[in-house]
């Protein structure tokens, strides 16, 4: 890939350790962002030669539009591309659509509403074959015809010939929206299926019968198989991060990653995230045991049949939010929002796979409110990507930038 045009803005940002007598300056680059008005809920993907985004517009009160593009060989965003839009939609600030790749063939998701009721709706799958200008619209992606929530859906490109998907599911809750008394008629589960490069659903399977309600999925591919990590619901109410691995054909017991005896009675919509190459993960997550808010971090070199010990990251101004990515099956980024006096921002900071983390870089500064979602991150091609959604006013509008990799080595 080419590198981006010098003409690009040049922004200049201080860079904080974790231990904060350090600081130093580093130069961000921004990349413009193609100009559509009430932009929001960014995703990044990157392959091996391409990073995708896709990101949400209201059109109108109730009008919603779901785009993306892609990085082009100058460095600069494709012109966007309208994947599917609609008035029945549930856009929420913490349950976003995505778009991921495989084979040339794109999949993207929304939720569309199945009832009047505010917490009923479905996942629809979108799917852009390879060479094709029209996208399949609103495929299902589960076989219930319940009306409840399904939503939190990851995605990932897993064979040759198909996806991998993992959801939130609440079949078995008779509806009635987030930690809801009618939520006595049982719990919130977490599903996973494959989906063909079609978008027909090969298999969908039962992961974990109960987990916490509101709380990101997120699911990777290791040499072994598909793993998947998310926010466990245990009999008394302690919601730590739990994992399940697919071997031999058969899914493990879900397994605790970090016991941090989180105990809260609602949920705290802050899920982990996941990353993984060969049999490397890297896990982030937000906690806040007897009140003390955290971040962690953590690689497993077994596939997630066992992690070292996570670096921490604690203070009053945690926000959470996380994101991880890899430069190299050992050497990772990881992201949190965290609010330092007045201000929030969004940190960044290279980890090893010893469990050593470098200087936390400020990439930029966020809404801490629900508004600004969840910044995201990716590596590709020797740099890392950033993109959020900036706040000004009653306006929302995507923001994207770039850092050489080296910035997060040490």
């Amino acid at each position: 890939m080419t590198k981006i045009s010098t003409s690009f803005f040049l922004l200049l940002f201080w860079v904080w350790s974790c231990k904060p007598t350090d600081s130093k300056l580093i130069e961000l680059e921004t990349i413009p962002f193609p100009k559509l008005e009430n932009s929001a809920l960014p995703n990044l993907f990157a392959t091996d030669s391409n990073l995708y985004i896709s990101w949400v517009t209201m059109g109108s009160d109730t009008n919603s539009e779901l785009y993306y593009s892609n990085l082009n060989l100058e460095g600069k965003w494709g012109k966007p591309q309208l994947i599917n839009q609609g008035s029945n939609w549930f856009v929420n600030w913490a349950d976003f659509p995505a778009v991921v790749e495989n084979q040339g063939v794109l999949l993207s998701h929304i939720l569309q509403k199945s009832s009047p009721v505010t917490f009923s709706y479905d996942v629809k799958l979108q799917v852009l074959p390879k060479g094709a200008s029209q996208w399949n619209l609103n495929l299902p992606l589960h076989q219930d015809s319940t009306l409840t929530e399904h939503g939190f859906v990851s995605m990932v490109p897993y064979t040759s010939t198909s996806f991998f998907t993992s959801w939130l599911d609440g079949r078995e809750t008779m509806g009635g929206g987030h930690d809801h008394p009618v939520h006595a008629g049982g719990a919130m589960s977490i599903r996973a299926a494959e989906v063909d490069l079609k978008g027909k659903v090969l298999w969908e399977e039962l992961l974990d019968a109960k987990t916490c309600d509101c709380c990101q999925t997120t699911s990777a591919i290791t040499n072994l198989g598909p793993v998947v990590v998310y926010r466990n619901r245990s009999d008394r109410e302690i919601r730590d991060i739990a994992i399940t691995r697919l071997l031999d054909g058969k899914w493990t017991e879900p397994a605790i990653i970090h016991p941090d005896g989180w105990e809260i009675s609602g949920c705290p919509v802050n899920g982990p995230k996941v990353v993984a190459q060969g049999s490397n993960l890297l896990v982030g997550w937000f906690t806040a045991p007897k009140g003390i808010q955290q971040v962690k971090f953590a690689f497993s070199t077994d596939a997630g049949a066992s992690f070292g010990k996570p670096v921490v990251i604690e203070s009053t101004g945690i926000i959470g939010r996380v994101d991880v990515a890899l430069l190299s099956e050992d050497w990772g980024v990881v992201s949190w929002m965290q609010t330092k006096g007045e201000e929030t921002f969004l940190y960044a900071a290279g980890m090893d796979q010893a469990g050593e983390m470098g200087d936390a870089l400020q990439i930029t500064r966020v809404d801490p409110s629900r508004k600004s979602g969840f910044p995201q991150l990716e590596v590709l091609a020797g740099q890392v990507y950033f993109a959020w959604t900036e706040i000004v006013g009653d306006s929302k509008n995507v923001r994207t930038a770039r850092i050489p990799q080296e910035a997060f080595l040490f």
